[in-house]
């Protein structure tokens, strides 16, 4: 398992030079040029002292525009050994900078959705299945059901909005609260929104894990054990349970990376200042070295979870051995 292991770490450097390399050649041909943007924006010319629109061409020769792609290419990667994954090109602050501020709430708010997304939904999936056609077992369904059909920005923006309007307060507070401050207040401005993110998510979990458990508990050696008289709580968690979970590691695998691309759309509505709110205003601006190097970051991140996702099916079901 040790020797797979490694070639599977291994094999993550070729992917990411490969994924890493047409997107870094994708951006340059999406539409809307970052030169021309800056060029008409204020900030060039106060700092130059005219109203005039600055030259394309001299903007693109100071950052290195003019260069052929895979140059820049190259000069962007050689910045990865002195710490730098990108500058931005609007305000000349690196990444590393960005993520020393930015990534602590972005990290905040995906671990506590994901903490409340599997608390809520595995022991919901698994009763719901040992308790099946009862009324707890419909609950939970219609529960799970209602949480895939709706949006989670929808009842997000409904929190931030129903109070206000009927109530003339906000439940959420809509200016960030660093921990440090108010430690009662971050975190429950981060339980908040963490429990719209996580509720949601949720929902397909206890699905999976239902359904499953429903098929493990109909096995002939789940009956056996029955037979024998064993209780109910050693059938189900000691012999039902970790066949089970299976599938839904490997959905726990795939959330987690969703979890930091959901954090986009829950940092913009209640104005965190995280990594997805940042990247989002980047890919606005087309901040090509920005985007790139979150997206650098990013693919590292997901491939690193799908290699150790693989890795716990063998310590979830002893049965299955890495050669």
């Amino acid at each position: 398992m040790r020797a797979y292991a490694i070639r599977r770490f291994l094999l993550i450097i070729p992917t990411v030079v490969i994924i890493t390399g047409l997107l870094f050649l994708v951006l340059r041909l999406i539409p809307g040029d970052v030169v021309t943007m800056i060029a008409a924006s204020r900030t060039w010319q106060q700092e130059l002292g005219t109203t005039e629109a600055v030259s394309t061409d001299e903007i693109r020769h100071a950052f290195g525009l003019d260069k052929p792609w895979y140059i820049q290419y190259r000069d962007w990667v050689g910045g990865f050994f002195k710490g730098d994954f990108g500058t931005s090109l609007w305000t000349g602050v690196t990444l590393t900078d960005e993520l020393k501020t930015r990534l602590p709430v972005t990290l905040e708010l995906s671990v506590m959705s994901l903490i409340i997304g599997l608390v809520s939904s595995v022991p919901l999936g698994i009763y719901s299945a040992i308790r099946q056609d009862t009324l707890l077992d419909y609950t939970g369904r219609t529960i799970s059901i209602f949480l895939l059909a709706v949006p989670n920005f929808w009842i997000a923006t409904a929190v931030v909005a129903y109070p206000v309007v009927f109530w003339h307060r906000s439940i959420v507070p809509i200016e960030y609260i660093a921990f440090a401050k108010n430690p009662l207040g971050n975190l429950w401005q981060f339980f908040v929104i963490s429990f719209i993110m996580g509720a949601f998510t949720s929902g397909g979990t206890v699905r999976i894990t239902r359904t499953m458990m429903l098929e493990v508990l109909r096995q002939d050696y789940i009956r056996t054990a029955w037979s024998k008289g064993l209780s109910e709580k050693l059938v189900v968690f000691r012999h039902a349970v970790k066949n089970t979970l299976i599938p839904v590691v490997t959905i726990i695998g795939g959330m987690i990376p969703g979890l930091f691309g959901g954090a986009v759309i829950m940092e913009q509505i209640f104005n965190l200042p995280g990594l997805g709110r940042y990247f989002l205003t980047a890919v606005t601006q087309r901040d090509y070295l920005i985007i790139s190097g979150w997206n650098f970051l990013m693919s590292v991140f997901i491939l690193i979870f799908i290699v150790l996702t693989d890795l716990a099916y063998a310590y979830v079901d002893p049965r299955i051995r890495y050669k």
